[in-house]
């Protein structure tokens, strides 16, 4: 086989490399507010081999996308040389970053510069008293500085990623109208079982259902669908306006038929499925001598033993041992 097909019929073309653990914010959803364990140095991979690993696998195992994450990668100095390793080992392929924005303003010069193509920011609020309490972090006017700034320089789409949550729900109808007037593609993503401090329950859940209730009060909202089989946002139209609005309903309306992500941790180990504990370390081969060949191998034997499905509609589910902040968005 030459790409990453899995047991059903799947083949993943999209790449998350987590570079990082650490974050500049505390998000209750995410991170514990001590921050997760620190990774060694010596067991996070350089940029010459995060290169090397998207190079084999743009070339050889059919991955189209590579998407930058953490923890926040912006805590990684050494972020734009990733990203010029990763554009010499594989050039022409689209190269993106998930942020929270802090410090985006300041960097984006250098990151463009080594061959950044887009950016998704994470922001649930602009109400600066409910960011500070979500977050544990009093730092609204940076997020929005460092998205200022991406539009500035004519990345588009700019996508802002917002979680749903029980206490900012009210807030969803503001931050729509924020993003419709800021020119970015809001998209809500359901909240799923990967905190650090487990208190996740379905009971909980704010879904799909109830967010479109709650904007629909302010917006006529236009069914659209998905723009492609594989994406996970189902997007609306906001009637009056060029603007959609997406929900990434992870937990009630499952895309894990369809999904064709491959993941990297910050650790070098192919991550087949988020919810699935089940990881195969590629740093060991590239730090041993091995060739291309054989790290194309693993990966694609990794990603052969993928599971069908995160499982949360079943009583057996059990929450992954790592939370979204060590596996990387």
């Amino acid at each position: 086989m030459d790409g990453l097909l899995d047991r059903f019929g799947r083949t993943a073309h999209d790449l998350r490399v987590s570079v990082t653990e650490k974050c500049s914010l505390r998000c209750t959803y995410c991170m514990p507010e001590e921050g997760l364990p620190a990774i060694p140095r010596r067991d996070l991979l350089t940029p010459s081999e995060i290169g090397r690993l998207v190079g084999i696998a743009a070339r050889d195992l059919g991955v189209r996308e590579v998407r930058f994450t953490g923890g926040e990668p912006l805590m990684r100095a050494d972020l734009a040389d990733i990203l010029a390793a990763t554009r010499q080992a594989a050039p022409g392929l689209p190269m993106a970053l998930t942020t929270n924005g802090i410090g985006l303003d300041k960097r984006l010069p250098a990151l463009l510069a080594a061959g950044l193509t887009r950016v998704n920011v994470s922001l649930d609020t602009v109400d600066r008293e409910h960011f500070a309490r979500l977050t544990r972090r009093d730092r609204l006017p940076a997020v929005l500085a460092g998205i200022a700034a991406a539009r500035a320089a004519g990345l588009d789409p700019v996508k802002v990623n917002a979680v749903l949550m029980r206490e900012t729900l009210g807030d969803a109808a503001g931050l729509l109208a924020w993003a419709v007037d800021a020119g970015v593609h809001l998209r809500f993503i359901e909240q799923m079982p990967l905190d650090a401090d487990g208190v996740w329950s379905r009971e909980s859940l704010v879904d799909a259902d109830e967010l479109l209730a709650a904007l629909g009060d302010r917006f006529e909202l236009v069914p659209i669908g998905r723009d492609d089989p594989s994406s996970p946002a189902e997007l609306w139209q906001v009637a009056g306006t060029a603007a959609t609005v997406g929900i990434i309903a992870s937990v009630t309306r499952s895309f894990c038929r369809d999904c064709d992500r491959t993941r990297l941790t910050a650790e070098g180990s192919v991550r087949s499925c988020l919810f699935g504990d089940d990881e195969t370390p590629l740093a060991p081969l590239l730090r041993g001598g091995a060739d291309d060949a054989a790290i194309a191998t693993a990966w694609r034997t990794a990603m052969w033993g993928k599971q069908a499905s995160h499982g949360m509609d079943r009583s057996t589910f059990q929450r992954p041992i790592r939370s979204m902040g060590a596996i990387g968005g």
